[in-house]
């Protein structure tokens, strides 16, 4: 656990850049319109020595709170909900205006300390704009450039008390870490990295609202409100957890923007936000795609889902708006049917109907996200594979084209996370992609891999003449 420090403000002054410094990567979206960050985003980040959890907020604004802006509003007020800090960033370059000293207003009402910058400060343009930061009261700013990098021991000297005051007062303990070979208990045991995909307007931001019983992401009947792949710690409880496993079960959440058909999409902005989503699915074991139940499977979710599948991820199908839905049981074994068709080469995808709004199939939901992210890590014993691959070549030996044998001589389990198989025999290049599938479906089905992603590499023993000169 890290302190949480928020970065405040007005819309395009630069906030989003000076996180992206801060994680030491472009992962807000970062434009010159205003307004470009909706949601609130956290990530990981350092400054020096400093480590903290540093959250991106929307540009503050005084619409009403029923408008797009007074809910982006709300979502940046909620943001200083035990936050350790607040960076206040005002832009040098343009000065004070009426809507920076209303926020500085708002920030000297809280118990939050607040350290206050002023970003864009390279040259001599922003003189007179930290001059003027002095009237808001807020102590002593500091001129920084986020996007050039300058003035960051000044942000570090203001971050160093409040981010030393809230460690003196949460005493940590010390962090355990695993790598790729943890055993099954610490697989169980450890968070869930659970991606939300889908079209736009299908219900993501409702749903995790839903999961965490609060209003932490802007949902609206606009489409296409969230932009960046939000990330939130979440904790699920488990009615009948896995033995020697907490019933209080991690799991940090992903929220991502919605895909549209590539041809439809023309805005930059919406162009990043789709490609922050992709990066969203390659970052997450297991991969919900939410369906609109009201809508049906479209070429677009097969599109999206076979993605998942390439990117090796585990994939569960969730239909939402389950409680508006007609004619239930005609509508998911339709979708049902598509999927297998559709998605030919992973079959028996889990699909599970749910309600963003009632709740329905929710818990169902993350309990199959589990299990499909245990499927996802197995490991499959030496002895045992080798068992499966003898009896797989007895029941259906390889073919022989052109009269000669292909000779499989053993299969070994070369990675896990997607599982990963390498295949060694003679002629393997000849092997017909029809065999190849079958031994594929033989490890899902008779190995317990079930509906996730499982790879299969041949390759023939090097030949150690070769490389010899006659």
């Amino acid at each position: 656990m890290l302190p949480t420090i928020a970065i405040i403000g007005r819309p395009n002054v630069g906030k989003s850049t000076l996180f992206n410094r801060l994680v030491g990567k472009k992962l807000a979206l970062v434009d010159d319109r205003p307004g470009v960050t909706r949601d609130r985003r956290e990530g990981s980040a350092q400054l020096f020595d400093l480590k903290f959890t540093i959250v991106d907020t929307a540009g503050y604004e005084e619409d009403h709170i029923e408008t797009l802006p007074g809910r982006m509003r709300q979502q940046t007020e909620a943001a200083l909900v035990g936050a350790a800090g607040a960076i206040f960033v005002i832009d040098g370059r343009v000065g004070l205006t009426p809507l920076d000293q209303e926020i500085a207003r708002w920030l000297r009402g809280t118990t939050v300390p607040i350290i206050l910058v002023v970003n864009k400060a390279e040259g001599k343009a922003a003189d007179n704009g930290i001059m003027e930061a002095y009237e808001l009261g807020l102590g002593e700013p500091k001129p920084i450039s986020a996007e050039h990098g300058e003035g960051m021991a000044e942000l570090y000297e203001g971050l160093m008390p409040v981010i030393d005051k809230w460690v003196e007062d949460n005493p940590q303990e010390p962090e355990i870490t695993m790598d790729d070979e943890y055993n099954v208990r610490d697989i169980e045991a450890a968070t869930l990295q659970l991606a939300i995909v889908g079209r736009p307007n299908a219900g993501k931001s409702t749903l995790i609202n839903r999961l965490l019983g609060e209003n932490r992401l802007i949902t609206g009947p606009e489409a296409g409100i969230t932009r960046d792949s939000i990330s939130i710690d979440w904790v699920w409880h488990d009615e009948n957890p896995p033995e020697d496993v907490d019933p209080d079960r991690k799991v940090k959440l992903i929220d991502t923007a919605g895909m549209r058909k590539k041809a439809k999409v023309n805005d930059k902005l919406e162009r990043l936000s789709v490609a922050d989503a992709r990066r969203a699915i390659d970052f997450a074991e297991v991969v919900v795609l939410l369906l609109d139940a009201t809508k049906g499977l479209e070429v677009q979710d097969l599109k999206i889902a076979d993605h998942v599948i390439q990117e090796g991820r585990a994939l569960i199908i969730a239909i939402n708006k389950w409680d508006v839905a007609q004619n239930t049981g005609a509508l998911f074994n339709g979708i049902r049917g598509a999927l297998d068709e559709g998605l030919a080469q992973l079959k028996g995808v889990p699909m599970i109907a749910v309600s963003a709004f009632t709740g329905k199939g929710t818990d169902q939901m993350i309990k199959a996200a589990f299990d499909a992210r245990m499927a996802w890590s197995r490991r499959v014993p030496t002895a045992l594979l080798n068992r499966w691959f003898e009896g797989a070549q007895e029941r259906n030996p390889p073919p022989a084209p052109g009269g000669k044998r292909i000779k499989l001589r053993y299969v070994t389990q070369a990675r896990i996370r997607p599982p990963s198989f390498v295949l060694f025999g003679t002629r393997v290049d000849q092997l017909p992609e029809s065999y190849r599938r079958y031994l594929l479906n033989g490890i899902r089905k008779e190995l317990d891999f079930g509906a996730v992603p499982v790879r299969l590499t041949l390759r023939a023993p090097k030949n150690p003449y070769a490389d010899t000169k006659k």
